[in-house]
């Protein structure tokens, strides 16, 4: 069990001061406590202008949250990719064709998922400006306040993350920043522009946050500190060819090569930054846990691995995690007192990367996903109603299932983080924190910058494939990393960036058809939702939507 930390406090604050928004860019605030009384002191205004913020990058319920629910942006990050997918089982999983669509690449512009991302990500970017505007009231009133500066940087760089988002998934956004910004003023900045502001934000804020670990328990559990924002710069700089290219359908992107960013005085193309924000992590004190499994324990807050991470806790806080649920099969699920949904699975392709049933099957690949005869607690064979064995068929996972004789028990099954048998609330209350960010993954963006820059990324792609007990690579490619992104962060919602990053998110499924104009790359973005498109008429549609 955790302690009772810093983070479980402003959970329990902040259930006095905010409620969520109920449109795009609209704030209803039910405060059971005066304005006066929330900002009366620093640690006031850290619980209500700050800590309160935090309680938004988990959430209980579809739509919220960064991970840990359903139909929200993981969904869209994980489901469109050729990691996973959610297959009809006969009548379950169709849901009027959302999962398959999303798959399909045939989402539409009036789509649920793409409705409550948005709401949700400019939800807390209005909490946000509505902290920010307030602090800076604060400090103006009073200059020489020395509690509020880092203050306001966290929230800036906290702000900037939900902006990496937006810019990554809706590429031409809103840039709203004050939280007195009328509707009609809102206006459709172009995506370099969301894109420049996300890397300004972080580098301004990055040496005013706190160097701490926020993935252990203390009083930076769970917050916006250092690392987490150079992780985020790491990103951006990785993903410039494709974050600062204003017409995506074109063919025609930018050169990372050639690109030209100011980091701390020294001028570097995309590369050469992503390479120093991956060491400004390592500098301050990641490295990999010597296990694997070690990251997705239910004791992960002491992983010296994690980077950021949602504090889960059954008793302290409200935050779920439907993944393992919604992929197990209902007698796996009811083995343990909890839930079982029989949906997501690995595609074929994430089955090849992981070498599953050859000579040179990843060592991974069993700490990642369900396969074969699945044993109950007892170590026994869990049964079907019928009363024969539960066996996971993998190979046989297809798209449509519905009277196939494999329809309940196709594709192997979400594995990677440790089945805590005493969560609650059917098994989404775990102690297990979801991991967002990892160090794993700061070697891999530092390889991939690497070759990307005409050096080689051997060393770094063989230390996390060390790590696991696969052997090494010789000279490593782009292909190579692709694959290990692919074996290395499965269920961890990476997949459709990456691919969009290394071109094949649009020609690498090998059952799905490419959809009419596909190939222009318009669905490497997805649309505004038309509900969106009502609310602001200054909004423009997406190309090829």
């Amino acid at each position: 069990m955790k302690k009772y930390s810093i983070y479980s406090i402003f959970v329990a604050v902040a259930a006095l001061l905010f409620s969520s928004c109920s449109s795009f860019l609209e704030e209803n605030p039910k405060d059971k406590i005066t304005e006066d009384q929330a900002y009366a002191n620093p640690t006031l205004v850290y619980l209500t202008a700050v800590a309160s913020l935090y309680t938004q990058v988990g959430a209980n319920g579809g739509g919220n949250g960064l991970q840990g629910t359903d139909r929200g942006v993981y969904d869209l990050n994980t489901f469109s990719s050729d990691e996973a997918m959610l297959p009809t089982r006969g009548g379950d999983w169709y849901d009027g064709g959302l999962w398959s669509n999303l798959y399909l690449h045939n989402w539409g512009t009036n789509n649920d998922l793409l409705y409550s991302s948005w709401l949700y990500l400019y939800r807390v970017i209005v909490l946000a400006n509505t902290s920010l505007d307030k602090m800076q009231s604060i400090l103006d009133a009073n200059p020489d306040n020395t509690a509020i500066p880092p203050y306001i940087a966290e929230v800036r760089a906290f702000r900037a993350m939900y902006y990496y988002y937006l810019v990554d998934m809706f590429a031409r956004v809103p840039l709203v920043t004050s939280s007195t910004t009328e509707m009609a003023d809102v206006k459709q900045s172009e995506r370099n522009e969301v894109y420049q502001f996300c890397i300004k934000e972080l580098q301004e804020t990055a040496d005013q946050l706190n160097a701490a670990h926020s993935n252990l328990t203390g009083e930076y559990y769970g917050r916006m500190t250092q690392p987490v924002a150079y992780f985020l710069l790491a990103k951006l700089m990785l993903n410039a060819e494709i974050f600062s290219d204003n017409d995506w359908t074109d063919g025609v992107k930018p050169n990372g090569s050639t690109m030209s960013f100011n980091v701390d005085g020294q001028t570097m193309n995309a590369w050469a930054a992503c390479q120093y924000y991956c060491n400004k992590v390592t500098e301050l004190g990641y490295s990999l846990e010597s296990s694997f499994a070690a990251n997705f324990s239910t004791k992960n807050e002491s992983s010296v691995e994690n980077i950021y991470v949602i504090p889960m806790d059954p008793t302290l806080y409200t935050n779920e995690f439907y993944y393992l649920i919604r992929s197990r099969h209902y007698n796996q699920g009811l083995a343990y007192g909890q839930g079982g949904w029989n949906g997501s699975s690995a595609t074929k392709e994430a089955l090849d990367a992981f070498g599953y049933g050859t000579a040179t099957q990843d060592p991974r690949f069993a700490l990642t996903y369900y396969a074969g005869t699945v044993a109950g607690p007892d170590g026994k064979p869990i049964k079907l109603d019928d009363g024969t064995e539960l066996v996971y068929v993998p190979e046989a996972i297809k798209l449509d299932l519905s009277g196939d004789a494999n329809e309940k028990t196709a594709g192997a099954r979400m594995f990677k983080y440790e089945l805590d048998v005493a969560a609650t609330n059917d098994g989404k209350l775990q102690t297990n924190d979801i991991v967002l960010f990892r160090y794993a993954d700061v070697l891999l963006m530092m390889a991939e910058a690497k070759v990307r820059n005409n050096e080689s990324g051997t060393a770094e792609v063989n230390q996390v494939r060390s790590r696991a007990g696969a052997a090494n690579i010789a000279e490593v490619t782009l292909a190579d990393i692709l694959a290990e992104r692919m074996r290395e962060l499965a269920w961890e919602g990476h997949r459709r960036q990456d691919m969009v990053r290394f071109g094949t998110f649009t020609n690498a499924y090998t059952d799905r058809p490419q959809l009419p104009g596909e190939s222009d790359g318009y669905t490497t973005v997805f649309p505004l939702e038309e509900r969106v498109l009502s609310v602001n008429t200054k909004l423009t549609q997406n190309p090829g939507y």
